[in-house]
């Protein structure tokens, strides 16, 4: 109860001063384009899928966005999503997974945080075990930006309030991977641990 009081103290403050900061200007930052992430890393190839709607990416509200798939020799197709957002304030925000997928017939099985070494870098992220009918995936997904990488939701609403007040920044991005479960959920995650590792080392001149 002491540590929910805590973060609902932190958030309450921290919303006093992203209030008080909100009218200024945003920082601009310089980054890569999305789709300048190579296609190939170490040993999975990818291919871009078909790029969503009109409709579908006003409803995100992203600034940018990749929607790829990579795939090495004997191993299932890893799905990448990264969802980029230039500003935070004008209600333009992050959808969750855990809210996005149950939307559209994914019905959560098991989810958990656990943290990857990424390529020497140990970064704490969303492990979701998910399900329709007779279909299983897993998926990563994390948030990054402003330097930092983000598996709590509650957390990342926090530390985008606390920027917004000391850098004038709201920028970020949901990256989020998925695998289908072709044997055990554990060897989905296995692959969809490596290819973080592999990819990871690549996103920050995208999301800075």
């Amino acid at each position: 109860m002491a540590a929910r009081a805590l973060i609902l103290v932190a958030m309450m403050a921290a919303a006093g001063i992203y209030a008080a900061s909100a009218s200024g200007d945003e920082v601009t930052v310089t980054r890569t384009p999305l789709s300048d992430l190579p296609a190939t890393i170490e040993t999975w190839q990818g291919s871009d899928a078909k790029p969503f709607d009109d409709d579908v990416v006003a409803k995100l509200g992203v600034d940018d966005y990749i929607n790829r798939h990579y795939v090495r020799d004997g191993q299932a197709s890893v799905a990448l999503y990264v969802g980029y957002y230039a500003s935070q304030r004008q209600g333009d925000t992050i959808h969750s997974p855990q809210n996005c997928l149950p939307g559209a017939g994914w019905r959560p099985v098991s989810s958990e945080r656990v943290t990857i070494d990424a390529a020497g870098t140990p970064i704490e992220v969303n492990r979701y075990l998910i399900q329709k009918g007779g279909e299983r995936q897993a998926v990563l997904y994390w948030y990054q930006g402003r330097g930092r990488v983000v598996a709590n939701e509650y957390a990342n609403k926090l530390w985008l309030m606390l920027d917004a007040a000391r850098l004038r920044r709201t920028n970020g991005a949901l990256v989020r991977l998925i695998t289908p479960v072709l044997s055990t959920p554990d060897a989905a995650f296995d692959e969809l641990s490596a290819f973080t590792g592999a990819v990871f080392p690549h996103l920050s001149a995208h999301l800075p």
